[in-house]
């Protein structure tokens, strides 16, 4: 290799040129053999830049300050009531990419939407149906605005009198073309945050999520037509084998171990079966969310489940059990029950209103959130039975 040795310079100027300085670029086993002491490349295995030391004989990163995930920029609940007209629903603090509505005080179907699919167009966690496009003049959800989104006249986002809950997601905007996997996907992600959403058309092969990471949980949902909503966990999860499982979105069935191949740090295997898909990525990011377990133990004592944070948002599943039908995906949050003990309820699997009750008392604390009813049969604490869940900053 030639060496260029520019003798005790007092500076480099390169203010008048508004290109770049450009670095060596490789990979790890692309390194130099004999590299000389400060000497600086950019490793495209590591995505850092790197510099020799030859007194340590070894390449060291020059990292780079990556900012904390602000909870509130990237997940929000907001509660509102219908007007049965169109109305602006504000206070989200940015703009979402996947909003969740359910009515609260009577029985209607969840109602959910995403950016990459477009407006008005409804899938509903509690049945088993296709995408359902929302026309005049029922619209659902018109758009999605910079500080939340606008509901029309439909039951399931903004009828008057009925009061409701949206919990909003930030994706990454705009889709782009994503061709990591076999199949070409549609990915809005948010690489920061831990979520993506992404589309694509069912067949054998491997889908691009857009991560920087393999997601932990990966909700698959054909839109073209009927079929469960399908749940894949990450191995190790759930426990600690090298076991992949899925769960349904729409059911209270256990746990089931599937034949596919784990999620990589770029790619999934897809439900296979023909027709278009939408699915929904996430993996826990530190101080802003987390995907995990626990065990119940059947006292008004029960766990105390670290999540790192004060849950704001936070569904539980039950994984070993039917619990004579009380498995169900149990969803709290801090906007409809503000302080502890936290006993509002909400199904994922089911299109109930609104549900409150003792037997449902947990608190949220200042690292994660603690069970406090041990009564067998409500779905969060049987001794013995194995939860998963899924919490929000």
């Amino acid at each position: 290799m030639a060496i260029t040795k520019i003798e005790v310079p007092e500076l480099f100027d390169f203010g008048s040129d508004n290109s770049a300085f450009k670095l060596p670029t490789g990979t790890t086993a692309e390194r130099p053999t004999s590299p000389s002491n400060g000497e600086m490349r950019f490793n495209t295995t590591t995505g850092f830049v790197e510099y020799y030391d030859t007194t340590n004989a070894q390449w060291w990163e020059i990292d780079y300050y990556v900012p904390p995930v602000v909870p509130s920029d990237n997940f929000n609940t907001v509660l509102y009531t219908g007007n049965s007209s169109t109305q602006n629903i504000t206070g989200v603090g940015f703009a979402p990419d996947f909003v969740w509505i359910k009515r609260r005080n009577s029985a209607e179907d969840h109602a959910i939407y995403d950016s990459v699919r477009g407006i008005n167009k409804q899938l509903s966690s509690n049945t088993i149906a296709g995408e359902a496009t929302n026309s005049s003049p029922y619209e659902g959800l018109n758009s999605f605005d910079s500080d939340g989104f606008t509901s029309g006249n439909n039951g399931g986002t903004n009828r008057s009198p009925n009061t409701y809950v949206a919990w909003s997601w930030k994706a990454g905007g705009a889709a782009v073309s994503n061709t990591d996997g076999t199949i070409t996907s549609q990915v809005s992600a948010n690489t920061a945050a831990g979520f993506s959403i992404i589309s694509y058309t069912g067949a054998s092969g491997t889908v691009g999520h857009g991560l920087d990471s393999a997601p932990q949980m990966i909700i698959q949902k054909l839109t073209s037509g009927s079929q469960d909503w399908y749940v894949y966990i990450a191995p190790g999860v759930i426990d600690a084998t090298s076991n992949y499982y899925y769960l349904v979105l729409n059911k209270t069935d256990v746990k089931a171990t599937t034949g596919s191949t784990p999620a990589t740090a770029t790619t999934f295997n897809p439900v296979s079966s023909s027709g278009n898909y939408i699915a929904y990525a996430w993996h826990s990011v530190a101080g802003y969310s987390k995907i995990g377990t626990y065990t119940g133990n059947g006292s008004s004592t029960g766990p105390i489940v670290t999540t790192g944070f004060e849950p704001s948002w936070l569904m539980i599943k039950c994984t070993s059990s039917t619990e004579l039908g009380g498995a169900s995906w149990l969803i709290y949050d801090n906007k409809r029950s503000t302080s502890n003990p936290r006993n509002k309820r909400l199904y994922a699997n089911e299109n109930y209103e609104e549900l409150s009750s003792a037997l449902y008392n947990l608190n949220f604390t200042s690292t994660g959130f603690q069970l406090l009813d041990g009564t067998a049969n409500f779905g969060y604490n049987t001794n013995g039975n194995s939860y998963i869940y899924m919490a929000f900053a």
